[in-house]
């Protein structure tokens, strides 16, 4: 529901509704396996200090670690001495990651982590340090960045989500200080949000761990056993059950983390879940619609309105993989007029970003230059365009929310084959009314969420459903242009139906924003489930992850919420297609406003798109937010369907 409203028709720009308004993992690491082909590799030395609740740790065995795709390496190892100080000096390897682990001798249940190099085959620049800090802050901080690449052999992995996510983690923890990151302690978090304050509560309960035959640290490892799992060996598998199970024990393990008090800030109250979330800002960054990401895990986002007005912006903005700001952003040019919710990239990694205010379409390079007219493309008359999605012939698709310029109707999709706006086609019938989003399927075929409004529209009223009645359909577009002969499908759940997702075996998630619904259609069409969220949300968008868990963005209650999906395996003992995984109330962070998009990106990471921060008066969100290390990492692009990076082949991921 992008919230934008103007029109060469006479339409005022007005805001409306919003602007687009495991089981148990890693044992104690025992042996490393080695590569069959070391890389290349130059000398280097690395040194460092092991503390444990604030004191040095003594005769502390720490390994060097470097992980990639092939797997694990040891690189060297040393004991600290009385001031818990080590030196390594090692063949300095040139991709993956370098990691180091202390283990020390008389608390073997505390076992300690950092990250100490990001190699080049990230979407990072490669980095690494020659000095570390390695404490319980720097655990938390690398254990939740890359719970996605951990198990019983350490941290492995394919490039690039590999490398992002240990250059994340710097974003928690400054490895060099052993302190709090730049990022978690900037303007934008700090004290806006509670994730600093949660990492110092995280910290504090692995210091539990520091003093031995302690009954805290045991009573800190029961209270992170997975349902049906196994008790963690350590505090590294403690901390990665907390980041794969949120839900595990929140109240009794913030009350076992009042008896430390090592690190600071840490938690007043107890969370609802032990999750990690960054806001990400950039200038021109406001009112974000709808989130992309390319191949090296750069964030592409469109922008409702300028700041602090409600004038349509003429900015994309791009981040990089850690939130900085890249490729020239905010990229301003190529038609840009009030970007609302549709971006998608395309084969060759460049993004298409329909101007909603624009009436037009606008590309971008991969690099960031602006590849349309400065009116942007009006081939296929794009009026109001929003849903943007490409398939597996290099097809893009656009959803055409008024329909044809000069002739109001229903709404339309326009098609530039192969990305070649001269040849457009405009596609009709088949049950479209104000089509949204576009999503395609495993069989090339575009799934087509219809926003009907009827009575007062929507874009010109500031309260949904003020003189509107919702209701809505789907319509499935085959590759050869046409509607299939099942559309529209319809649903009784169906009440203003917005953003989609498709899974890995094809079937269809789709947000109700009135109905309060989730609902699941069969790749014929027919209505699988219609799975009811818990608490009053008004559902915007949908994601579906590498394990084809369904994330659930919450406009009207700004949270997020997790579902089983059609793979039940993926899911708790007990729990069926559709169940909550999430807390009832979503996951929340005082970071997270009113989202009208979620996106997953292949470190596994959750991002949001902050897209109004007031309902009353409408007011334009801030920043993209995201949380860390939850989701079952994606492909990116999609290539359309939600694939997991395989480290098996030289290619992490299949190409489209």
């Amino acid at each position: 529901m992008t919230a934008l409203g103007a029109s060469p028709r006479g339409r005022r720009w007005t805001a409306a509704v919003s602007a687009t308004a495991a089981a148990s993992l890693v044992v104690a690491l025992t042996s490393c396996s080695a590569a069959p082909d070391a890389p290349a590799a130059t000398p280097a030395t690395l040194t460092g200090k092991v503390t444990g609740a604030g004191n040095a740790l003594r005769g502390a065995q720490v390994t060097l670690i470097a992980g990639s795709r092939e797997g694990t390496r040891e690189l060297g190892r040393a004991t600290t001495d009385a001031t818990g100080s080590f030196r390594i000096s090692y063949a300095q390897a040139t991709d993956g990651v370098l990691y180091v682990e202390a283990a020390p001798p008389d608390t073997p249940k505390l076992r300690l982590r950092s990250v100490v190099g990001v190699g080049a085959d990230g979407g990072v620049p490669r980095q690494t340090l020659n000095a570390v800090t390695v404490n319980e802050l720097t655990t938390v901080a690398t254990t939740y960045a890359l719970a996605q690449f951990s198990d019983r052999h350490g941290i492995s992995g394919p490039s690039p989500g590999l490398q992002n996510a240990a250059a994340t983690s710097f974003n928690l923890a400054d490895p060099a200080t052993g302190k709090p990151g730049g990022v978690v302690t900037n303007k934008d978090n700090a004290t806006d949000n509670e994730t600093l304050a949660t990492l110092g509560t995280l910290a504090n309960l692995l210091s539990l761990c520091a003093t031995a035959n302690t009954p805290r640290c045991a009573d800190l490892l029961r209270l992170a056993t997975p349902p049906d799992g196994t008790t963690p060996d350590d505090t590294v598998q403690a901390v990665l059950n907390l980041v794969h199970n949120p839900t595990l024990f929140p109240a009794e393990l913030y009350t076992l983390a009042q008896t430390a008090n090592v690190f600071s800030p840490a938690l007043t109250a107890a969370p609802s879940a032990w999750i990690l979330a960054l806001r990400y800002t950039d200038t021109g960054l406001y009112a974000p619609g709808r989130i992309a990401f390319d191949a090296k895990g750069n964030a592409w986002a469109t922008n409702n309105w300028q700041p602090g007005t409600r004038d349509p912006s003429p900015y994309v903005t791009v981040l990089d993989p850690v939130g900085r700001p890249t490729l020239g952003s905010p990229i301003k040019g190529g038609g840009m007029k009030g970007g609302a919710w549709g971006i998608a990239i395309d084969h060759d990694g460049s993004a298409w970003v329909p101007a909603y205010g624009g009436d037009a379409i606008s590309k971008y390079s991969a690099t960031g230059t602006p590849l349309s007219p400065d009116t942007g493309w009006r081939n296929g008359s794009p009026d109001h365009p929003q849903g943007t999605a490409v398939d597996q012939r290099g097809n893009v698709w656009f959803a055409n929310f008024y329909g044809i310029k000069g002739a109001p109707g229903q709404g339309s999709v326009i098609v530039y084959p192969h990305g070649d706006p001269s040849k457009a086609i405009t596609i009709t019938g088949g049950g479209l009314d104000h089509p949204f989003a576009v999503q395609i399927d495993g069989q090339g075929r575009a799934w087509v969420t219809n926003a009907r409004l009827s009575g007062a529209e929507l874009y010109e009223t500031r309260v949904p459903g003020a003189g509107a009645a919702f209701g809505g359909s789907v319509t499935v577009i085959g590759p050869d242009f046409k509607p299939t002969a099942f559309s529209p499908v319809k649903s009784g759940s169906f009440s203003w139906p917005l953003g989609l997702a498709i899974d890995s075996k094809d079937n269809v998630w789709v947000p109700d924003f009135f109905s309060n619904t989730v609902t699941e259609i069969r790749p014929d069409g027919t209505i699988a489930g219609e799975h009811k969220l818990p608490i009053p949300v008004g559902p915007w968008s949908v994601a579906v992850d590498g394990s084809d868990r369904v994330w659930v963005a919450g406009f009207g209650t700004p949270s997020v919420w997790l579902l089983c999906g059609e793979n039940t395996s993926a899911c708790p003992r007990g729990t069926s297609t559709g169940t909550v995984l999430s807390p009832p109330q979503g996951f929340r962070n005082a970071t997270i406003q009113h989202l009208t998009a979620v996106q997953l990106d292949q470190s596994g990471n959750v991002w949001l798109a902050n897209n109004w921060s007031e309902l009353v008066p409408p007011t334009g969100g801030v920043g993209l937010v995201e949380l860390i290390g939850l989701a079952t990492p994606v492909c990116t692009p999609l290539t359309p369907l939600p694939v997991r990076p395989s480290s098996a082949t030289t290619a992490a991921c299949p190409k489209p």
